[in-house]
C-alpha cells in the first residue's frame, strides 16, 4: 500500500484476521479484551458524566465493539455510526448489533456530524505507506473529524516512546499531536499517556 488513501490492503489484513480469530480483539490486532476495554474507557472520558442523550461517529469501528462498551455502560446514544474500510468487520458489526439507533457505513470518512467522533486503533496500521505519507493521511482525517464533531473527538495512538517498532506500524509522537489538536481544534485537549499500554490517547472537547 504505497498510497495511504488506498486502504484496501488495510481492508484485507483486517478481514483476514476476522476470519483467523473470529470477533475478539486480536482481530482487530489488540493483545486481549482487557487491554481493548481500557482503550475504550480513556476515550469514553470525552464524553463526561452528565449522560445527556449523544450521537457518535466511530471511525474503524470493526465489528462494534465500542458500540458495545458503551451501551454496556449506561451512555444514552440516539445515533450511533460506525464506519470501517473493511466490508467483512461491517457485515460483522450488522450481525452483532441489530439496534434501531445504530448505523454501519463502509468508507475512511465520515460523512455526516455528530456530538462525538472517535478513532481507536485506526491509525496504527501504515503497511507500506511512507511516515510521511500516513502522518499527512491521518491529520486530515483528523480534520475530517474535527469538522463533523459538535462537542469532542477522541483517539489513540502507538506512542512513539518504545524501545523496539514493527515496521508496519505507525508510531506518534504524542507531543506533535497534543500541540496539533490545540492549535487547530480547541483549547481543551487532554493527553492520557499515564495508563499501562504502548500508546496514548487524545481528547478534544469543544
Amino acid at each position: 500500500m504505497k498510497n495511504p488513501e488506498d486502504l484496501k490492503d488495510v481492508a484485507h489484513l483486517y478481514a483476514e484476521s476476522l476470519r483467523q480469530h473470529g470477533p475478539i480483539a486480536m482481530a482487530v490486532g489488540w493483545r486481549d479484551e482487557a487491554s481493548h476495554r481500557l482503550r475504550f474507557a480513556k476515550l469514553a472520558e470525552v464524553i463526561g458524566s452528565d449522560r445527556e442523550p449523544i450521537t457518535v461517529n466511530d471511525l474503524g469501528c470493526g465489528y462494534g465493539a465500542f458500540w458495545e462498551y458503551l451501551t454496556e455502560h449506561g451512555v444514552p446514544i440516539t445515533l450511533y455510526r460506525g464506519y470501517d474500510v473493511s466490508k467483512d468487520m461491517l457485515d460483522e458489526a450488522k450481525r452483532r448489533v441489530r439496534a434501531h439507533n445504530a448505523e454501519f457505513v463502509l468508507g475512511s470518512r465520515l460523512d455526516s456530524p455528530a456530538d462525538y467522533s472517535f478513532a481507536s486503533g485506526t491509525f496504527n496500521v501504515r503497511l507500506t505507506a511512507s511516515e510521511d505519507d500516513w502522518l499527512k493521511h491521518v491529520l486530515g482525517t483528523l480534520d475530517n473529524m474535527h469538522e463533523m464533531s459538535r462537542r469532542g473527538l477522541a483517539f489513540n495512538m502507538p506512542t512513539s516512546y518504545v524501545d523496539w517498532r514493527d515496521d508496519k506500524l505507525f508510531y506518534g509522537d504524542p507531543a506533535f499531536f497534543f500541540d496539533h489538536c490545540k492549535q487547530r481544534y480547541s483549547k481543551y485537549v487532554s493527553l492520557l499517556h499515564d495508563y499501562p499500554l504502548w500508546e496514548w490517547t487524545i481528547l478534544v472537547r469543544k
